[in-house]
């Protein structure tokens, strides 16, 4: 950041990127406080606008981008092995869900003694976190706390700090485009936000420099430093850094709202019956009072 360049002038220069963005669905930035700045990317979801659904292909290389990546330190514990199977989701084959939950132990109910054990895990279980207690997470990632997953694409987002009169155009476009995927475009500018510090900035200890994330500096680090070829995919999709950030944020989607395709069907009809009902009325009243003067 220019220090010579005042504060308002810096939010007057996001405020105009915000709105061209606005009109092209490209990079958006969100001016935050002081010198720090957040550069979230709209991406063209497949889940996204009055008529999205979730791309099963897509879900499936999510999980597996999470199950090789992610979940070595974030856990979903709203995710039980059974939605892996239903439909809208991955919809993996049963057999292959029930041997992998087998691979993971949970608590089986208490003896007669009281005692907890082990047992593998089936289709009703929840999936286990990768850490016992809160405590053992904090100690293991110098104390920061890794947040579950299971609805990070639902509670995160971004706000721009554009000018007054962009706000009415920018709500009626979000409504007539039915966006709701701000929480999307965050996880996955998160995932491909890493870069090198400008110079002179200071990043503290055990911290990581982060263009989307609010303050610019995160304890969680770059999950995808290996590059391109860090998860083999089975299909032809391109095994890139961009695809795995894509991929898993859809997952990520999927799983913080399971229901979207259902509840987007459902809203569609009820419109489509409201519209009809209107039409309806307006006939009825013609009628009614077309012999009626006026």
């Amino acid at each position: 950041t220019n220090m010579k360049i005042s504060s308002k002038a810096r939010r007057l220069a996001a405020a105009f990127v915000v709105a061209g963005a606005a009109a092209t669905g490209g990079a958006v930035w969100a001016a935050g406080g002081g010198e720090h700045t957040q550069e979230i990317t709209q991406v063209k979801w497949s889940f996204g606008g009055l008529r999205g659904h979730f791309d099963n292909a897509q879900l499936q290389r999510g999980f597996r981008v999470y199950t090789e990546v992610c979940s070595r330190c974030h856990g979903l514990k709203r995710l039980a092995f059974r939605n892996l199977v239903e439909e809208g989701g991955p919809e993996f084959p049963e057999a292959a869900v029930k041997s992998l939950a087998a691979t993971y132990q949970v608590d089986a109910a208490p003896d007669d003694e009281g005692k907890v054990k082990k047992r593998p895990a089936i289709l009703s279980d929840y999936m286990p976190s990768p850490y016992k207690n809160e405590q053992e997470a904090r100690a293991s990632q110098n104390g920061a706390l890794p947040p579950d997953l299971s609805l990070i694409a639902r509670a995160r987002g971004y706000e721009t700090n554009a000018a007054f009169y962009m706000f009415p155009i920018n709500f009626l476009k979000d409504m007539v485009t039915a966006y709701q995927e701000a929480g999307s475009d965050y996880v996955y500018s998160f995932l491909t936000g890493y870069k090198e510090p400008p110079a002179g900035t200071h990043v503290a200890d055990f911290m990581n420099y982060n263009v989307a994330f609010p303050g610019n500096q995160t304890a969680m680090p770059n999950p995808f430093a290996g590059g391109d070829g860090l998860v083999k995919y089975d299909d032809a999709t391109p095994a890139t850094v961009d695809n795995y950030a894509k991929d898993v944020t859809a997952f990520l989607s999927w799983v913080g709202d399971p229901r979207l395709e259902e509840r987007k069907r459902i809203g569609f009809l009820a419109m489509l019956y409201l519209a009809v009902t209107v039409v309806l009325l307006g006939l009825a009243k013609r009628r009614i009072w077309k012999d009626i003067p006026h």
